[in-house]
């Protein structure tokens, strides 16, 4: 009977050490495990980021018209709407009409000279008919010289009124030109009134509604080229030697469970240093400067977000 008490009372002493023994073993084995998941695989980290458009509007007036949805993929060149532009249009046919009676007031000068030439003609017949009859001595010299007189005066006229009539469809050309010129800087006024969309892309954020007053450089929405991202990871100094612009890089990102790869290519590598972000992990965590490499990567699939993370090996 002692035998048994002893034995129950070592095997109680054992179960608190051997319970203890596992637990360290567990801590153990997470912190091992914990360290394997910390460690960096990757050459270097960092944010996916697009070259974004803030679409401002160039007119000042109502908004008569803005078809964007946030999350809307626009084309180049896409109509999304227009402002007011009554006005401006008023404006266009006045400087319209105005041009049309400058025109209406130039002169035609094939009309305005034809009596001058007919006098001219009379004038130069009655000239030779003169002069044939000073050959026969049937006119004297002094109506020889006063058909040749006449006629001389006559084409004085004809000059007079060619420069004359000339000058006047200048200073009207000149006028018409001015109200061309108008009218051309009113419809490029009208045409900034159209609201198109100048970058193929996903639309971020729209800052405007229908109905609402505009002026030039209100913001209306920004646009981002979603197919088109970049990667913006960053070295330290030792890693610089290994890489250079147009390298082709290969980009990790997890997606839950899964880990998917993209081909990439280094654009851009900054020539200055700068503080190591906070949301970032470097190959080197004792190195505080690092330097931030841009990396292009097709997002065809359209599976990269904004502002996810990656990773990406050299």
């Amino acid at each position: 009977m002692k035998t048994l008490n002893k034995k129950f009372q070592l095997s109680s002493l054992l179960s608190p050490l051997s319970i203890v023994n596992c637990q360290l073993s567990i801590v153990l084995f997470l912190l091992v495990s914990s360290c394997n998941r910390g460690q960096f695989e990757q050459d270097a980290s960092g944010t996916f980021e697009a070259t974004e458009v803030i679409v401002s509007s160039e007119a000042s007036g109502k908004l008569e018209q803005f078809d964007v949805t946030e999350g809307d993929l626009l084309s180049q060149g896409q109509y999304l709407g227009y402002v007011d532009s009554t006005q401006l249009y008023l404006k266009k046919l006045q400087l319209q009409t105005a041009q049309k009676a400058v025109s209406a007031r130039r002169p035609n000068i094939a009309v305005q000279i034809s009596a001058t030439k007919e006098q001219i003609q009379k004038a130069e017949l009655e000239k030779n008919r003169v002069e044939k009859m000073f050959k026969a001595n049937a006119a004297t010299q002094k109506q020889v010289d006063d058909a040749n007189s006449q006629l001389q005066v006559l084409k004085g006229t004809l000059d007079a009124q060619i420069n004359s009539l000339s000058t006047s469809i200048n200073s009207l050309n000149e006028e018409s030109m001015s109200y061309e010129i108008q009218i051309a800087q009113i419809q490029d006024q009208l045409d900034k009134c159209r609201i198109i969309n100048p970058v193929e892309g996903t639309v971020l954020n729209k800052y405007a509604e229908n109905k609402e007053v505009v002026i030039p450089g209100k913001p209306l929405y920004k646009i981002a080229d979603t197919k088109n991202l970049f990667l913006r990871a960053y070295v330290v100094s030792e890693q610089l030697e290994k890489i250079k612009t147009g390298q082709d890089v290969t980009v990790y990102i997890n997606f839950g469970k899964e880990s998917k790869k993209f081909p990439g290519k280094i654009s851009r590598i900054s020539d200055k240093a700068e503080f190591t972000p906070k949301t970032i992990q470097t190959k080197d965590e004792r190195q505080n400067l690092v330097y931030a490499v841009k990396v292009a990567v097709e997002n065809a699939d359209g599976l990269i977000k904004i502002g996810m993370y990656g990773d990406v090996r050299f």
